[in-house]
């Protein structure tokens, strides 16, 4: 096992935290020039605090387990679906825990986009992508440490390092959420006894065919 101290190292050898980092700088230092505001913009991070296990488990479901289909003879693969293919193939390799900086360089863009589109002003605006930068940074690094040699010492962690384990090495088809312990689990009904699970012959393999199953 490894202390604290040595996953929060380890956790800065990689360049998602920096990218992440930095959007959150900028963030905040654009939500500073810009000054104004209201109040009510202190709801804003409590809100999407309050959405995120749904908003997790949805994104889990949707996009990282998509299943390729062909579209007027074109392959729909998004590469966020092909990099958790194979973190599901080598959950041990923590390069591959932490989301693609690919996508991580156009991801500004659409926080962006959103946030302006769902708030009344730039202030406002500003506002939610900070809280969406603070929120993302701590789902990587959650997400970074419960792959990591650390063992779990509090009740609430021991609780989401086991049902993050029990996606990643008894079914790929429950236990969707990453940073709380089966709360859109338990609203979604993927929540279930693992006792009455059978162990999945592809949870290693997301949407191998039978004959890849055969092979293996």
């Amino acid at each position: 096992s490894q202390s604290m101290g040595q996953v929060f190292r380890e956790f800065w050898r990689h360049p998602s935290p920096y990218i992440l980092a930095t959007c959150l700088s900028a963030a905040i230092l654009a939500r500073g020039l810009i000054g104004g505001g209201s109040w009510w913009e202190l709801l804003i991070p409590v809100g999407l605090l309050a959405a995120m296990p749904v908003a997790e488990w949805l994104i889990h479901v949707c996009i990282l387990h998509w299943r390729p289909r062909k579209l007027a003879g074109l392959t729909i693969d998004p590469l966020l679906s092909r990099k958790h293919r194979e973190h599901h193939g080598n959950p041990r390799t923590i390069p591959l825990v932490f989301i693609p900086w690919q996508v991580e360089l156009y991801l500004p863009v659409v926080i962006v986009g959103i946030a302006w589109l769902v708030m009344p002003g730039w202030p406002a605006t500003l506002t939610m992508v900070v809280a969406a930068y603070v929120l993302l940074s701590g789902y990587e690094w959650a997400h970074y440490l419960l792959h990591s040699d650390y063992r779990p010492k509090s009740r609430w962690y021991r609780a989401v390092w086991r049902n993050h384990r029990l996606h990643h090495y008894k079914s790929e088809h429950y236990w969707f959420t990453v940073t709380t312990a089966g709360t859109a689990d338990r609203l979604f009904g993927t929540n279930p006894d693992p006792s009455t699970v059978p162990t999945s012959r592809t949870v290693q393999r997301l949407h191998s065919s039978p004959q890849e199953r055969a092979a293996t």
